[in-house]
């Protein structure tokens, strides 16, 4: 489902400017090579993360779901010269791409890859996060939130990709594992006191979360 005008969407391409330009090409690569694209962060999501940690200046992020690491190396775009990224992939073949691209890059050195199941990875890293950013499976959610909420600084930020997946959280009877997953997690984040949040249309909706 198309959330916005497919021409909007091409304006918006044209007009908006904060994605890093040296990242078209291992994009592009992902789009044409990899079977499961649709899972990489778009060109104009990913001027989003790489906006938005800007402005935080975030000294630790935490990202869930590497992928080929698009993602990642837009939010690494707001770390300081001591910042670090760490970053977890349950696929090996996936974590190994975005591991070339990381070695290509000038962030190198401030980005640690993590290979295996998140809940498991989590509980080890010590640090407090600045910024996290869920883009994993979307039966884990509530689980990943749960994990990384306690070890948020207090001026930190969630962001957390497809809370609208494809629409179908949209239809009066959501059916399939993944949507029902999501449907239950923005109930969740609904109830939950601890924190605010907001959902922005971008691409497959995108919630902002942080502590009030």
């Amino acid at each position: 489902m198309e959330f916005i005008n497919p021409i909007a969407n091409t304006y918006i391409d044209q007009f908006s400017q904060a994605t890093p330009s040296y990242l078209k090409e291992m994009y592009e690569a992902t789009l044409a090579s990899h079977e499961h694209a649709h899972l990489q962060s778009n060109w104009h999501q990913g001027g989003l993360l790489s906006f938005l940690s800007k402005v935080k200046k975030p000294a630790r992020i935490l990202e869930i779901g590497t992928f080929t690491g698009f993602s990642a190396l837009c939010l690494a775009e707001g770390l300081g010269e001591n910042g670090q990224l760490h970053t977890i992939e349950l696929r090996a073949e996936d974590a190994q791409a975005a591991s070339r691209f990381f070695e290509k890059s000038t962030h190198a050195s401030k980005i640690k890859v993590h290979i295996g199941d998140a809940k498991a990875i989590i509980p080890t890293l010590q640090d407090k996060w600045d910024l996290v950013f869920i883009d994993a499976d979307k039966t884990g959610y509530i689980d990943y939130y749960h994990l990384v909420l306690p070890q948020l600084n207090e001026e930190g930020l969630i962001i957390v990709d497809n809370v609208l997946f494809h629409g179908d959280v949209l239809e009066e009877k959501i059916v399939g594992k993944s949507a029902k997953a999501i449907q239950a997690f923005n109930e969740y984040l609904q109830q939950d006191n601890r924190t605010e949040h907001t959902i922005l249309t971008v691409r497959d909706g995108l919630t902002l979360i942080r502590k009030k």
